[in-house]
């Protein structure tokens, strides 16, 4: 096991105990307000319209009458004006006074202006006492008989994100280029990472690792990726030759040369293999034959550094330098169509697992946007401006949702739902820029290699059983 790519067991640091507040605040907090109480009985007025004077505390007047004065009685007959609507009135009597009955057009007509001038419709004309206050408070007994919510099956499901990695490894010499692909994760659970001029794997059932080339003289290795069944790792370099290699035996199957300059990205579809150039070609390889290259696509102005198969093999999406998105149809050298709309370098490229003409691509620091294309009817259907380089997307077999890795100015993970494109999480990933990710085969954990030169993992999407019962074990 190379000591540059030695495991380190990642320990999550123990949430700091949280600091006492400062003197002053806390006796600030304990404080209690003067007494209102001085002990001495509070000033007393005098009876209204008897012309004594306010009196303070002390010993009862000899000339003070200890008889109580009665209340003020009123005859039930006579009315309280102030408790009356004048004007109120004042429309009731005018309307009984009305010679000929109303019909209910005019009627409701005077009702609307009496209504629209503040007069109240049918109220009493005399009021011999004061009306019960009302309430401006909402009625509680409506506030508490609304139904509760549900709790769905979502709801139960809820799961928890972690902000810290399950692990990290060292990644010494991972090149720092924005424009190569050099981490990629097989269907048999083996992760390939290029680190200058050699390619490691690092079994992730195992956690062992094991050198599986160098290059010669000044190459580097430019990109790697996996064939869909795990069997086979293609290696390409920055002299343009293009590697096949045997994961079991782990030895070289066939180099296949041509072309004039590295090759950043490769994709696999069965025994078809597009690599994207620094001069901007891309070429289908077919390792079947000794004759590999069986078609090229010439339709970027740059460096090809993003390319998609479609799950299907009926479409191949590209993204450049020149800030194009090109898609071809699997039959034809001719692009299906190109897309301008992205200001940036289009790397990240991602189709969806569960709607087959759904694709995602992503710009670089002067876009910083991800766009929702339909490949049937080529319309855009959605953006997000995320406000930090995309380097990366990944969507999820299970949720509805998908991953976004970014470089400047945040360096960090984001974590979307689809199709509403709420943000549900972001995570402070890595100190510098995310260049590469890569999905576990169970779909449950995202790798991320980035410039700081370290290798970390993320559980992200775990399973709806898993995340099911660590929420139950939290609620105790």
């Amino acid at each position: 096991m190379p000591e540059h790519l030695a495991k380190t067991p990642f320990g999550a640091g123990t949430p700091g105990q949280a600091k006492a507040p400062p003197r002053g605040l806390r006796d600030e907090r304990q404080a209690r307000p003067p007494s209102r109480s001085s002990g001495k009985p509070a000033a007393v007025p005098s009876s209204e319209g008897t012309g004594s004077a306010l009196r303070v505390g002390g010993p009862p007047s000899p000339r003070a009458k200890k008889t109580k004065k009665p209340a003020a009685q009123y005859d039930r007959f006579i009315p309280n004006r102030s408790a009356m609507d004048i004007a109120s009135s004042q429309f009731s009597i005018a309307r009984a006074d009305a010679d000929a009955p109303l019909d209910g057009a005019t009627a409701a007509y005077q009702e609307e202006i009496a209504r629209a001038c503040g007069v109240s419709i049918n109220k009493r004309i005399l009021t011999f006492r004061e009306e019960a206050p009302t309430s401006d408070r909402d009625d509680l007994r409506q506030v508490y008989s609304r139904p509760a919510l549900k709790s769905g099956a979502a709801t139960a499901a809820k799961r928890r994100i972690l902000n810290t990695p399950e692990r990290v490894l060292d990644a010494p010499g991972l090149v720092d280029d924005y424009y190569l692909n050099l981490l990629d994760w097989s269907a048999g659970n083996m992760l390939a990472i290029g680190l200058d001029q050699s390619v490691y794997l690092w079994n992730a059932s195992t956690g062992d690792v094991d050198s599986l080339c160098q290059l010669e003289g000044e190459a580097y290795v430019a990109s790697v990726k996996w064939t869909s069944d795990g069997s086979y790792l293609a290696i390409g370099t920055s002299e343009g030759d293009v590697q096949v290699w045997d994961a079991e035996s782990q030895s070289k199957v066939r180099t296949m040369a041509g072309h004039q300059a590295r090759v950043g990205v490769m994709s696999w579809e069965r025994h078809l293999l597009s690599s994207g150039c620094l001069d901007g070609s891309i070429w289908n390889h077919d390792v079947r034959v000794a004759s590999h290259k069986v078609a090229e696509l010439v339709a970027h102005s740059n460096e090809v550094c993003g390319l998609a198969w479609r799950s299907d093999g009926a479409l191949l999406a590209s993204g450049g330098n020149d800030n194009l998105l090109n898609i071809w149809d699997a039959r034809s050298i001719v692009p299906k169509f190109s897309k301008t709309q992205h200001t940036a370098a289009v790397r990240a490229l991602a189709w969806s697992p569960w709607k087959l003409d759904l694709l995602a691509s992503g710009g670089g620091l002067h876009d910083r946007h991800v766009h929702f294309w339909n490949t049937t009817t080529t319309a855009r259907l959605n953006s997000i401006d995320t406000g930090s380089q995309v380097t990366s997307i990944r969507w999820s077999v299970e949720y509805r949702e998908l991953v976004t890795s970014h470089g400047l100015p945040h360096n960090h993970l984001a974590l979307w739902s689809y199709p509403s494109l709420a943000k549900i999480v972001d995570i402070p990933a890595h100190d510098q820029r995310i260049l590469h990710t890569a999905i576990s085969p169970d779909g449950q954990t995202i790798a991320t290699a980035a410039s700081d030169e370290s290798l970390k993992f993320w559980r992200i999407f775990e399973t709806r059983s898993k995340a099911g019962k660590h929420s139950k074990a939290a609620d105790g």
